[in-house]
């Protein structure tokens, strides 16, 4: 596999931190400069969690807390690891059919998920690379 894909990535967008406590993680990166951006419930089986962008200059770091009730899972995947790198695109809905369309990508989801994060939403996906790390593809809607 030695094609290149036909799709730009603008920048990296941000690293997304599983976290147990929202309010200690956000604070202890508060120390380093960052400054909460954006913050926002999410649905994850049925529960509520929290998300959190927390920025300083042009780095962002995404800090989740999943609800309650799915804490085992996060504490299982060993909280404070990198869960995934996400990729700034923009034409979330043609990246997407581009990696669908090569065959060989692992596709997460299937089709470009929405989330009512930022001030117009976000649209994203996650894949597999080859040694299972997770690469979202994010879109900030523009409205």
């Amino acid at each position: 596999m030695t094609d290149r894909l036909n799709i730009t990535l603008n920048k990296l967008q941000h690293v997304g931190i599983p976290v147990t406590d929202i309010a200690v993680s956000a604070q202890f990166y508060n120390r380093f400069g960052f400054k909460n951006v954006m913050q926002s419930p999410f649905t994850f089986k049925g529960d509520t969690g929290i998300c959190i962008m927390m920025q300083h200059k042009d780095i962002m770091i995404e800090l989740y807390q999943m609800p309650a009730k799915q804490l085992d899972e996060i504490r299982s995947r060993n909280n404070g690891h990198i869960d995934h790198i996400a990729f700034d695109v923009d034409e979330i809905d043609a990246v997407y059919a581009t990696l669908k369309a090569d065959g060989n990508i692992r596709l997460l989801e299937e089709a470009p998920v929405s989330l009512p994060f930022w001030k117009h939403g976000c649209k994203y996906f996650n894949i597999l690379g080859p040694d299972n790390e997770r690469l979202k593809f994010n879109e900030i809607l523009k409205g």
